[in-house]
């Protein structure tokens, strides 16, 4: 099972950038995908969800708006479009996998870092 997130870097203030994961060895249809971000110093939080047909979009209170969640099953690919970038989504972002009932596998990439700064 392989989880690989690309497209981290750095971008200024009201900059965008798309960060994308692409996932491997397990049937990509039956996971709810995430995405996940972590600061230094602080805990793992939750970004934006997307169920396995696209059907439902969750977004956390920080970033609605701003940020888009997407998923291709067919690539077995998830992206997060994010417009707007803050020096406050200056993170490590993480994707998630996790099975469609809550009671199977559950899934990490090795994250990749969006900086945010002039």
């Amino acid at each position: 099972v392989q989880l690989v997130e690309s497209g981290g870097g750095l971008v200024q203030p009201g900059g965008a950038l798309t960060v994308s994961c692409a996932a491997s060895g397990f049937n990509f249809l039956d996971y709810k995908m995430s995405w996940y971000r972590q600061a230094p110093g602080t805990a793992r939080e939750w970004v934006a969800s997307i169920s396995r047909a696209s059907v439902t979009r969750e977004y956390a209170d920080s970033v609605k708006g701003r940020f888009t969640i997407s998923r291709d099953n067919a690539e077995s690919t998830m992206s997060i479009e994010m417009n707007g970038l803050k020096p406050e989504d200056t993170a490590v972002y993480y994707c998630n996998a996790r099975y469609w009932n809550d009671r199977g596998p559950n899934y990490w990439g090795q994250g990749t870092q969006v900086t945010v700064s002039l």
